[in-house]
């Protein structure tokens, strides 16, 4: 019974990359951009812009890959780099008027996908699902379980 959680984990991953494959497809097929560009670009939307270390601190993205996928976001017209003036080795990473056009067009219809897959969940199914899931993040990463996750 040592071994109960090695179950869980690996449903939780089961779960993870179901989501993850079902959620990128559509984002493919439906916007163009890979599944880490429209996280650039969802997390950029509705913000004045941020620094790499932010970008890569709020996105699923490597900071290694992060560069990349902007070069890229920033060869189709969606995202800028704007050098800060009071501290030159800082980059801020802004969406372009193309970039937030898209965040307004493709967000909504992302959410409303992703939340096709909670349809038969309750406030209180979300309540115990958020209770577990932020005792295991905090488990995992030795911080104090926040109330709200």
């Amino acid at each position: 019974m040592a071994e109960r959680y090695l179950r869980s984990i690996r449903l939780l991953a089961e779960c993870f990359h179901a989501f993850e494959r079902q959620s990128g497809a559509n984002i493919r097929c439906r916007t163009g951009l890979t599944p880490s560009q429209f996280d650039i670009i969802a997390t950029l939307g509705n913000t004045c812009g941020m620094s790499f270390k932010e970008l890569g601190e709020r996105t699923l993205i490597t900071k290694g890959t992060l560069t990349g996928v902007i070069d890229r976001l920033e060869e189709k017209g969606l995202v800028t780099r704007v050098t800060q003036i009071e501290d030159r080795r800082s980059t801020l990473v802004k969406l372009t008027a193309a970039g937030d056009a898209e965040f307004k067009r493709v967000f909504s219809q992302q959410v409303a996908f992703g939340k096709q897959s909670f349809v038969n969940y309750d406030a209180q199914d979300f309540d115990a699902l958020d209770r577990e899931l932020t005792k295991l993040h905090a488990n995992l990463t030795g911080c104090e379980p926040k109330q709200k996750y």
